[in-house]
C-alpha cells in the first residue's frame, strides 16, 4: 500500500503551519514550527523567501489538505470527483468525503494522536463499523453509523490512555462518544464550520477547474 513518506515536521514548516501531523508534539514546545518558523533549506534560513504564482498557491492548498488527510494524489482527485457530481457546493462535498474517512473519525473521536495513528490502529482492525470488523482506513462512514472498539483488553488500555492524552482536544458536535468511551457515532453529516477552518479549499477547485 502506498504511504507518505519524509520528514513530517519539514511539511509543516513548508507550509508555514501546524498540520498535527505528529500528535501531541505539534502542542508541545518540542514543535519544529515554533522552534524553527521559517521553511526548510538555506536560503530560507538566511530571511530569502520566493513569491508564490496563483498556481503556487492553489498547489500548496491542495499539498495541505492532502497532507492534514494522509491522502496521496490518486484518491484525493477521485474525491474531488465524486464532490464534482454530488450536489451542493465542491470544496465543502470535498472535505466532508475526507472528514468522514473512518480514521479520520477515529481521530476525531480521540482514540488516536493523530491521523496517521489512527490509521494504524483500523489497518489492525480494533475497531467495527455496525457490528462488522473494518480495516479499511478510507471506509466512508454514513450518518447514525457506530464506530465500536473490539474487546480485547490490551487494546481497550491502550485506547483508553489515548484518550487521557486527547482529552483537551476540541470535540465536534457532529460525532457522539459513547458513555463507555469505547464506542462513538456519527449523528449527522458536518457542516463547513465543523471542518478544517485554515484550508481554502476553493483554490484546489479552481486548480482542478483547470
Amino acid at each position: 500500500m502506498a504511504r507518505t513518506l519524509g520528514a513530517q515536521c519539514k511539511m509543516c514548516r513548508r507550509i508555514g503551519e501546524k498540520l498535527f501531523l505528529k500528535g501531541n508534539r505539534c502542542s508541545s514546545d518540542k514543535c519544529a514550527v515554533e522552534r524553527r518558523p521559517f521553511p526548510p533549506g538555506p536560503k530560507a534560513a538566511k530571511g530569502r523567501r520566493s513569491k508564490l504564482s496563483n498556481y503556487g498557491l492553489q498547489l500548496r492548498e491542495k499539498q495541505k489538505i492532502k497532507k492534514i488527510y494522509g491522502v496521496l494524489e490518486k484518491p484525493f482527485r477521485r474525491y474531488f470527483e465524486l464532490s464534482e457530481r454530488k450536489k451542493g457546493v465542491t470544496g465543502t462535498n470535498l472535505l466532508r468525503y475526507l472528514e468522514l474517512r473512518l480514521d479520520n473519525v477515529v481521530y476525531r473521536l480521540g482514540f488516536a494522536l493523530s491521523r496517521k495513528h489512527a490509521r494504524q490502529l483500523v489497518k489492525h482492525a480494533l475497531f467495527t463499523v455496525n457490528g462488522k470488523n473494518v480495516n479499511i482506513p478510507s471506509y466512508i462512514l454514513r450518518v447514525n453509523d457506530e464506530i465500536r472498539v473490539r474487546s480485547k483488553e490490551n487494546w481497550i488500555k491502550h485506547l483508553n490512555d489515548n484518550m487521557e492524552l486527547t482529552q483537551n482536544r476540541e470535540k465536534t458536535d457532529w460525532l457522539e462518544l459513547g458513555s463507555d468511551k469505547l464506542s462513538g457515532k456519527l449523528t449527522r453529516l458536518p457542516e463547513r464550520e465543523d471542518m478544517n477552518q485554515t484550508v481554502e479549499e476553493q483554490k484546489v477547485v479552481e486548480l482542478y477547474s483547470k
